[in-house]
């Protein structure tokens, strides 16, 4: 285990050590933005505003990154419309709006804004890189021999991030159905976290339950501030 300064030191370490998956499909394509010099420029700024402590953060974690969320800006449930009016953090990347991330930030604001969202909760997800098959987003679990290369990975990189990244004993996952599942049997082998809640994905909520937003908004703060009470004296 590396010694860190900061959980933004301990974050970007992870980040700027992480390898693609073995074994996946020759038609799947991984995306991995933090090659790319000027994303990763974007996410030392974001990790340095929200993260220069060392205080735990409760994981959340996502299925993989999307094309135009978190594959393009390299921040989780991130795009970079959201990436500039919520997270202050300008940039010049294509003005593409993704479904989760409209949700999320609308959670965020509900929450009571990015910086006390950020202070007690990190975003990451069961495969920290995104796959695309034909142009599309493609989730891990979508395809067979993918699942079958990626579960190896999922294990190795929640045990990295579990080493480097102070934590709590419990975790959210955002996907009640095969993302929790599949986190659900990794957890029971392999006792990562103590317990796992699960809420429901911010992209299905948006494709599916468009009218009932604000009910599902509610859910998430409810959620998260029972497995992450608010600090004493917080505002």
């Amino acid at each position: 285990m590396k010694v860190h300064s900061s959980q933004a030191d301990a974050i970007l370490y992870f980040y700027k050590n992480l390898r693609s998956p073995r074994g996946i499909p020759d038609d799947v394509s991984v995306m991995n933005p933090f090659n790319d010099a000027k994303i990763w420029k974007i996410c030392e700024q974001f990790y340095r505003n929200f993260y220069n402590d060392e205080f735990p953060r409760i994981f959340l974690f996502g299925i993989n990154p999307g094309r135009f969320g978190g594959g393009i800006t390299g921040i989780p449930f991130t795009d970079p419309i959201r990436l500039e009016k919520n997270c202050g953090i300008k940039n010049d990347l294509t003005r593409r709006q993704e479904l989760s991330s409209l949700f999320i930030y609308e959670m965020i604001e509900e929450f009571g804004g990015v910086n006390a969202f950020y202070g007690r909760f990190l975003f990451t997800a069961l495969s920290p890189l995104g796959f695309v098959r034909d142009g599309k987003n493609l989730n891990y679990y979508d395809d067979k021999s993918l699942l079958r290369a990626c579960e190896p990975y999922i294990l190795s990189t929640i045990k990295i991030q579990l080493k480097e990244i102070k934590t709590g004993i419990n975790a959210i996952c955002l996907g009640e159905g095969q993302n929790f599942s599949i986190f659900t049997q990794l957890n029971r082998k392999h006792k990562l976290f103590e317990s796992i809640e699960a809420l429901p994905h911010p992209r299905w909520i948006m494709q599916y339950r468009g009218k009932k937003i604000k009910e599902y908004i509610q859910k998430y703060v409810e959620v998260l501030n029972a497995i992450s009470p608010r600090p004493a004296g917080a505002q």
